[in-house]
């Protein structure tokens, strides 16, 4: 299994790269998933993205597990598995009553909804009901709500074909769309990424992405837990277009 710190690297590069969350030194970050060695400023790095450290956090200490970088803990957030359950409501929804209310301002509600409802510190809940793009989706705003949507929940694909000497990755995967009332997924595609920091690839092969940058290699029961924990995170924010 992948160390902790630097799976964590990899799923939080490529919006860091991007500038939109996270520390400014995304050089730093860089190399060290480049070079797959952790240290202490790496965890220094990692604690200063303020969106996904209390996350980690919370699943951590939900499951008495000391590290908040242990793997099983950034497993949890970015792809998903029973660790998230172990998270308690009352403690899911102080906590991000502590961080969002005032800042949420009327999306406070449908937040604080969400989490009665069955949602869990997933990487999908912060994207389809925490981040204003799916209130701006269901106020008429299709672009860039629907690509940023798209591009910031983490992804899944089957290689195709994988290129190292470009650093591309051609996969077969299922973009969301909307038809005006309902988040979805559209009919499987040719879609081309960066490899990323995962080497090796080959035709077959299941993988995460994240903003268009291949994340990790996926087994089954990850792709299963990726799957089933964003259908959940989706199926609350169709109910908040509903209604």
């Amino acid at each position: 299994m992948t160390a902790g710190p630097l799976l964590f690297a990899r799923y939080a590069f490529p919006p860091n790269e991007r500038g939109l969350c996270g520390p400014d030194d995304h050089a730093a970050l860089r190399d060290y998933a480049t070079a797959g060695v952790t240290g202490p400023g790496l965890v220094r790095l990692a604690t200063g993205f303020a969106g996904a450290w209390p996350y980690l956090e919370l699943i951590a200490s939900a499951s008495k597990i000391e590290d908040a970088l242990d793997p099983r803990v950034v497993e949890a957030y970015w792809v998903g598995n029973s660790l998230l359950d172990k998270v308690r409501m009352p403690a899911y929804g102080a906590s991000l009553e502590e961080r969002f209310r005032g800042r949420a301002g009327r999306g406070w509600e449908h937040i604080a909804l969400a989490v009665s409802a069955g949602a869990v510190p997933h990487h999908s809940f912060h994207v389809f009901l925490v981040y204003p793009w799916a209130g701006l989706l269901r106020a008429g705003r299709e672009e860039p709500s629907l690509q940023v949507l798209d591009s910031c929940r983490i992804s899944w694909g089957r290689v195709i074909t994988a290129d190292p000497a470009t650093g591309t990755v051609l996969v077969m995967r299922r973009p969301l769309c909307w038809d005006g009332r309902v988040l979805g997924y559209g009919p499987a595609v040719p879609h081309q990424a960066a490899a990323g920091f995962v080497t090796g690839l080959l035709p077959g092969d299941w993988v995460s992405m994240h903003w268009n940058c291949v994340c990790d290699r996926l087994s089954q029961r990850q792709l299963l837990a990726l799957r089933q924990f964003t259908a959940r995170h989706l199926r609350l924010v169709d109910a908040e277009y509903a209604a």
